[in-house]
């Protein structure tokens, strides 16, 4: 892979004033299309959540609880990460429209609305990939560079991968209670009690709902049921998993020190998301079952437009990258989430730190 030329003082200033225009011009152009858009995706969760759980309700064989579980694992996904993420990410508030307010949606997952924003809106995207910032940066759990300190327990890291794709909305959802934090005593367990209550109410929700509430609807298809939103969570859960590990993680994904930013410019800001992001490669209804995640490198740069734009900016952030010397880091999905596990496999074992 190509490595990125060091740019000038006055290069970085002009990439960032480049890629600012470009985003006020897709800002001056946001109207009737991208409502149409998201609506058009809600309007098709809908559709195959009520297909998906009527199947499951009401078949018997074999064939329809195939076909529902994976409508309404389409549904989930759909609302997870084309609708629940970027409405959250405030792309949508423009409209004005309470039903697309990125400070009041909550989406179908156990980890609460307020706390992903906070997490994720503010640290992940204000901190991306800085050490001891970001705790995005192997989700606490999970070794991807030399700069992080090894420990024994990275050896079993690969089956910390695994459980966390498994799970990973309960990765998610716990995420902002900080137990690895409490854990090495930097806060108090009071303080993680004290801030659970909103995942505690939110996980309460969802498990009543899928696994008691539909259930008990489906009386003697009881266990068909529970079944299928099980299996529904789980395809959700390793889908999401691996195209938020391919857009974060691949080689050639760069982490940043506290010090290396300490004096950051926007312009900087924006050379940074670029060097920590990935891109996947597919069709057009590939990059809409990624909430456009497979564009990560557009997301990371503008993370607060609609991201049914970024296919059509892609091009012209790639164009930039060239005529500035900058890699862009893209690839299939095959290729990238490859990289990833060659990755997660090789820093659980010792190394030394990358040089200063």
């Amino acid at each position: 892979m190509t490595e990125s030329r060091t740019l000038e003082r006055e290069e970085i200033e002009a990439f960032g004033r480049e890629l600012e225009s470009l985003r006020q011009e897709v800002v001056a152009d946001l109207g009737a299309r991208d409502v149409a858009h998201i609506r058009s995706v809600m309007h098709a969760v809908r559709v195959a959540e009520i297909a998906g759980r009527m199947l499951l309700q009401l078949g018997v064989d074999p064939v329809s609880f195939a076909i529902g579980t994976a409508a309404l694992s389409a549904a989930k996904i759909l609302e997870n990460m084309e609708v629940g993420h970027n409405i959250m990410h405030g792309q949508y508030d423009w409209t004005k429209d309470p039903e697309l307010d990125g400070r009041s949606y909550e989406w179908d997952h156990v980890c609460a609305g307020e706390d992903w924003r906070h997490s994720h809106n503010y640290e992940h995207h204000t901190f991306t990939n800085i050490l001891g910032k970001d705790r995005d940066v192997g989700y606490g759990i999970v070794r991807i560079d030399p700069s992080q300190p090894w420990h024994i327990g990275a050896l079993a890291q690969p089956l910390w991968a695994l459980l966390l794709a498994l799970g990973f909305q309960w990765g998610i959802g716990g995420y902002d209670l900080r137990l690895d934090e409490a854990l090495a005593g930097k806060q108090s367990w009071r303080k993680v009690f004290g801030r659970a209550g909103p995942f505690l109410t939110k996980a309460a929700w969802q498990l009543a709902r899928d696994y008691l509430f539909y259930p008990a609807l489906a009386g003697p298809n009881a266990a068909r049921v529970f079944a299928g939103n099980l299996a529904a969570n789980g395809v959700r859960n390793v889908w999401t998993f691996v195209v938020i590990f391919c857009g974060h993680f691949p080689e050639g994904v760069r982490v940043y020190r506290e010090d290396e930013v300490a004096t950051e410019t926007r312009a900087d800001w924006y050379l940074r998301q670029l060097n920590g992001s990935a891109n996947l490669e597919g069709s057009r209804l590939f990059h809409v079952f990624t909430g456009h995640l497979s564009h990560q490198i557009e997301h990371h740069l503008f993370p607060d437009l609609p991201a049914s734009r970024y296919p059509e900016m892609a091009p012209r952030v790639r164009a930039l990258c060239a005529g500035y010397g900058q890699r862009y880091n893209s690839g299939s999905l095959l290729r990238q989430f490859g990289s990833v596990v060659g990755r997660i496999l090789r820093h659980a074992l010792p190394s030394s730190p990358r040089p200063a």
